[in-house]
């Protein structure tokens, strides 16, 4: 038997034509961007700045609820407040904190302030002493200013709920 020789196909064979550049596909090798790329382009640079605005008005409102939240001043303002005495770098400091930010979502908003008095601040320091506690503690003030209870130690967001509901009942607006 004899054997056929094979003949090595021609490129442009079956229709298809070589791609010289004038057939007006894409040139991998052009400079040019085309429409495609542009497309992407934008979609990209879009959902980044949807992003950076996102990213950006969520900073602003933590840093505004942050500041509200060490403001002391709120303090005797015609609402109830828990004051936290706190230290940043506490781990149970801030597992107070989270458990009570947690409890007080479970009230209606505005009827209790929650301020934190850091002690690593002149001004925490001082409301610390005034009051004559350390940090990983609450205290609980009526709409006057007049504190009312204080909760040493960490807590359970359902007791401190319970606490909290209890505090606005008794002191609260009427």
């Amino acid at each position: 038997m004899k054997r056929k020789t094979k003949t090595q196909r021609h490129p442009h064979k079956n229709g298809k034509k070589a791609n010289a550049g004038s057939s007006g596909g894409p040139n991998p090798n052009s400079s040019e961007p085309n429409r495609r790329d542009l497309l992407a382009k934008i979609r990209n640079w879009g959902l980044l700045g949807v992003l950076a605005a996102g990213a950006g008005w969520y900073l602003v409102d933590e840093v505004t609820a942050t500041i509200a939240e060490h403001d002391l001043s709120r303090i005797g303002n015609g609402t109830p407040a828990v004051v936290q005495i706190h230290d940043p770098q506490c781990s149970r400091c801030l597992a107070l904190q989270r458990e009570t930010r947690n409890a007080l979502k479970t009230l209606e908003d505005g009827a209790l302030h929650y301020v934190v008095a850091n002690i690593r601040t002149a001004e925490g320091r001082q409301f610390a002493a005034a009051h004559g506690v350390s940090h990983v503690t609450l205290l609980l003030f009526d709409k006057t200013g007049k504190r009312r209870n204080v909760l040493v130690g960490e807590r359970h967001r359902d007791t401190l709920a319970a606490i909290f509901r209890s505090h606005v009942r008794q002191f609260g607006k009427n």
